[in-house]
């Protein structure tokens, strides 16, 4: 392919998004470069602070669990406050919290604190997917979410190798400095971000009132729970990058840099292939694209039974990171096509409760079946749970009206406008 070939692609990936969106993800890419706690958690405790890996594994766990509760409260807030108060909360909270941490001694304390920065870091993925979806054109969110989910592996990749040198001089500057990157992206979400929030109106031309839509709506919709159920399982599967193949690696006598390096080709193949593949996929049937992700999940992390030499595991690494690179697009594409507008904040929040659900999960998993039955039964339940997520999205998806329908059907309705002008956006 030529350069004139590359630029022309790079600009069709990028072009016709409102200029709101890249407001947007210029905050998730500062939010993800501070990404310390997160990375650093368990080394601080025990090398540091001298805690025992059981005390770290309850505040991992504590973290996690402040994730889940915020979920549902986070998604309750975007859509009665709005996006933009709910984002701007969020940071201010991350930043405040983060920092605090950095200073807490008694155990008590950090556990506590930890669980609010759970709460607080997780608390804005609700509001930013639901004004993902308010701002960007109904045939063009899965090219928004696939830039959204490379610039968060990006900002990630990038903040992990940092954070590395920086916690080797200093811990509390870490977490200061996660502090600061969040506060950026505050003051970016404060300057530049208007409220997407739809107005209530009515819900069809003869005039009537729109339903309210609460949490039990949510969990009344039989064909959206089956997304968040099947969401579940594929973090399950996708958790065992950073929880189960470091455990097998090291009894299998591999080093911590050993698995660094596998895991490392994650991070890399996302950001050189997301953009590209999206572009591929983007018009594609996603049924078969989530049904071909869920095996290619299970099954690549299977293979992990069968890997000997270090570039097999990175083999396995590279197959199931090409699942995620499909899956996670294409998955929260279906989430906003399945949410009512009015309701985006509640069902973003529900679909992000079930990762969270899962990374509490997944680690109680893997330690089960690694001590009691060993790693190959793990991998083998992994490729299990993948050929039932696969089953689960071919019959979900039965019905479910064609995506170019649903994308007429809304743009008849009401021409999104960017919202920062206030005009309709230009077409690519």
């Amino acid at each position: 392919m030529s350069v004139a070939s590359l630029r022309r692609a790079a600009r069709e990936s990028v072009s016709g998004l409102p200029r709101a969106f890249w407001w947007l993800w210029a905050s998730t890419l500062v939010n993800r470069l501070g990404a310390f706690v997160a990375t650093f958690m368990t080394l601080y405790l025990t090398l540091d602070r001298g805690y025992s890996a059981s005390f770290a594994g309850l505040v991992v766990a504590l973290h996690g669990l402040g994730g889940v509760v915020s979920s549902l409260v986070a998604g309750v807030m975007t859509d009665r406050l709005g996006r933009r108060p709910t984002m701007l909360a969020a940071n201010v909270g991350t930043a405040a919290s983060v920092a605090l941490l950095g200073f807490m001694e008694h155990p008590a304390a950090i556990a506590a604190v930890a669980l609010l920065v759970g709460m607080a870091s997780n608390a804005s993925r609700p509001a930013v997917s639901a004004m993902m979806a308010d701002i960007v054109r109904p045939e063009d969110r899965v090219r928004a979410f696939a830039l959204n989910y490379w610039a968060i592996n990006l900002g990630f990749a990038i903040s992990a190798t940092l954070a590395g040198f920086v916690a080797e001089y200093s811990y509390l500057a870490g977490f200061l400095g996660e502090a600061a990157l969040t506060l950026v992206c505050a003051v970016l979400v404060f300057l530049k971000l208007p409220e997407s929030r739809p107005e209530k109106g009515t819900s069809s031309a003869r005039g009537a009132a729109e339903p309210e839509i609460g949490l039990g709506t949510v969990l009344r919709d039989g064909r959206f729970m089956g997304v968040v159920g099947l969401s579940f399982l594929i973090s399950l599967i996708f958790t065992q990058g950073s929880v189960g193949l470091p455990v097998a690696m090291g009894a299998a006598g591999f080093s911590p840099g050993d698995y660094g390096l596998v895991v490392a080709v994650n991070g890399l193949l996302i950001v050189l292939l997301q953009i590209p593949v999206t572009r591929f996929i983007e018009h594609r049937d996603p049924r078969r694209l989530l049904v071909a992700s869920a095996l290619l999940a299970g099954y690549g992390f299977a293979m992990t039974a069968f890997a000997g030499p270090l570039w097999a595991y990175a083999l396995t690494v590279c197959v199931w990171t090409l699942a995620e690179i499909v899956n996670s697009p294409i998955q929260m594409g279906l989430v906003v096509r399945l949410s009512p507008a009015h309701g985006r904040g509640r069902y973003q929040g529900m679909y992000t409760m079930s990762w969270s659900v899962a990374a509490l999960v997944a680690p109680l998993m893997a330690g089960f079946v690694i001590d009691r039955l060993g790693a190959q039964w793990l991998w083998g339940a992994t490729g299990v749970l993948g050929t039932v997520a696969a089953a689960g999205y071919w019959l979900l998806m039965r019905g479910v009206p064609a995506e170019a329908k649903e994308v007429a059907k809304e743009v008849a309705k009401d021409v999104p406008k960017d919202v920062t002008t206030g005009a309709e956006p230009a077409r690519a």
